[in-house]
């Protein structure tokens, strides 16, 4: 047993699950919390922000990175709320974090006195945004508490989970035992009868293609044996992308994969929700269209998945565990490979020649590509170039492509690409962003420059909302409103942080200055003017279903 105040025991607990790095904005309520955390300053690093969405942000991108648990630290209130746009990017993208968060001191609580930072309803709003939040009530418990928050966040379908603690009991001290690391539950075994399902399905079937998504990403090995195994074209979207390479004869850009779409008449989902077929090739307005006539076999470990969609053999279980099994189900039936790789070495071919068609993006994508290693990380934005290189932009290796999932949280990419960089110090990160996403976090430079976060990020700047302006105008007889911007001389701005800054006019520009910048080891800006009105649009890459 040891004397220790709540803050400290959080802090130990967090060391017991090997937490090393902890994103944070230390404020009145929490000063208790950070005393704990210089005490452990050998132990777990905490990193600043200049907002708290870049705290939610960066511990989103060390999350989405590695597959660690993400943890950032605000007050309460407005803190706390600052954070929420990254909590439901963390909730839709299946990433690991907590948010540690405090409460207006205990005598308070339920009286409606309004103190510093009060909110209604605080416990009610996290647990609306998180698979799970609690409230400490002493510091006894919050060795128990944050290991359960640990092991929501780590297992089952993976996401987003909160502690608050009040102001007063955050300082106060217990007889704390020993902290063990959290229990991470294991998951199912998959149901033999729905694998016999899965395997009588799957040997009937003549053209299946494999979607992947983030339940996937652990599991590259399992997932390129199974494809193989059934010679079926693997194809991932957002989270998916990397799982099998794309330069694995089998793995597909969505843009190829939907050139095979047409005689695909079996789908398996590992650890995916299945947007690509359902929404992006089905309908956006109209659920379940276009894909009900054909075969769908899931493994995905939330069995609440299995309901949303028309599932003919549902496995619920891990994706690596539930794909070994399958393949190991498949084989002991005799199953052999039928691909047809002619058919698709065509599809990535005649793709290949089609994307060409969107300018200037794919020649500033091939750019990037190649400069960027192939194991370096991609952090996407909502953004012209953003989109295209979600079908462009061939990604080698899981988690390398980093994205915000369904949410399409706009602004997210460069806070959340500093959180990759702190994850991933010895790899190269690039950020790409549009000017106005870019704006969004812009004060996270001086976090890059604090810490030296050595992240390169690509603004392009068109001047505007490039997807609204071009739907205002094409949609709504050119009633443009509130989608042109004005925008800062950003070469100037990023120098005025200490940060180096380059201006390039052209894909030819963008190789040097990105080699130049790569080369600094510091954080650098490239501002790349494109032209208003320039861009050709993705969008018949990104939907062709509708």
């Amino acid at each position: 047993m040891a004397h220790r105040t709540a803050g400290q025991a959080i802090v130990d607990t967090l060391v017991a699950n090997g937490v090393d790095t902890l994103f944070g904005l230390p404020g009145a309520q929490v000063y208790a919390l950070f005393d704990a955390l210089y005490e452990a300053k050998d132990k777990i690093r905490t990193i600043g922000a200049r907002h708290e969405q870049g705290l939610g942000y960066m511990a989103f991108g060390y999350a989405r990175s590695t597959g660690k648990l993400g943890v950032y630290a605000a007050v309460p209130g407005p803190g706390m709320l600052n954070t929420t746009a990254a909590m439901c990017t963390a909730l839709g993208a299946c990433a690991p974090t907590l948010c540690l968060t405090a409460e207006i001191p205990s005598a308070f609580m339920g009286k409606g006195r309004h103190h510093l930072h009060e909110l209604p309803d605080q416990l009610g709003i996290l647990e609306r945004l998180t698979k799970s939040a609690a409230h400490i009530d002493t510091p006894a418990l919050a060795p128990t508490l944050v290991n359960r928050a640990i092991g929501e966040a780590c297992s089952g379908r993976q996401g987003p989970t909160a502690l608050s603690i009040c102001w007063d009991t955050l300082g106060q001290s217990a007889e704390i035992g020993g902290i063990a690391p959290a229990e991470i539950p294991a998951p199912p075994a998959p149901d033999p009868r729905q694998l016999d399902e899965a395997v009588r399905l799957i040997k009937a079937a003549r053209r299946p293609m494999i979607f992947v998504g983030s339940g996937a990403q652990h599991a590259s090995a399992e997932v390129r044996d199974l494809a193989e195994l059934l010679g079926a074209p693997v194809v991932g979207f957002r989270g998916g992308r990397g799982i099998v390479g794309e330069d694995h004869p089998l793995g597909l850009s969505m843009a190829a994969a939907w050139q095979l779409w047409p005689e695909t008449d079996l789908m398996l989902g590992i650890g995916s929700r299945m947007e690509l077929p359902f929404m992006r090739w089905g309908s956006m307005m109209e659920y379940r269209r276009r894909s009900a006539d054909r075969v769908l076999v899931r493994i995905d470990i939330d069995p609440a998945e299995m309901d949303r969609l028309d599932t003919h053999a549902p496995l619920v279980a891990d994706a690596a565990a539930g794909t070994k099994a399958l393949a190991e189900a498949l084989r002991k039936a005799g199953h052999c490979a039928q691909a047809d790789s002619e058919a698709i070495a065509d599809a990535r071919r005649k793709t290949e020649r089609l994307i060409r068609e969107i300018q200037p993006q794919m020649d500033y994508v091939d750019a990037i590509r190649d400069v960027l290693p192939r194991d370096g990380f991609f952090v996407e934005e909502i953004s012209q170039v953003g989109f295209t290189a979600s079908f462009g932009l061939p990604i080698y290796h899981p988690r390398t492509y980093v994205s915000c999932g369904h949410q399409g949280t706009l602004g997210f990419g460069f806070p959340t690409a500093l959180g990759v960089k702190i994850a991933n110090p010895d790899k190269q990160v690039v950020s790409v962003t549009g000017d106005g996403g870019f704006m969004f976090a812009v004060q996270e430079l001086a976090t890059a420059v604090q810490y030296g976060i050595a992240v390169v990020t690509v603004i392009f700047d068109n001047g505007c909302f490039g997807n609204v302006r071009r739907d205002q105008q094409t949609l709504y007889d050119n009633h443009l409103i509130g989608s042109d911007l004005v925008n800062p001389d950003f070469v100037a701005l990023a120098e005025s942080f200490g940060v180096k800054a380059y201006r390039v006019t052209s894909p030819a520009g963008m190789r040097p200055a990105l080699e130049q910048a790569f080369a600094l080891d510091k954080p650098a800006v490239i501002h790349c003017v494109v032209p208003r009105g320039s861009e050709i649009s993705p969008w018949r890459f990104l939907q062709p279903g509708d």
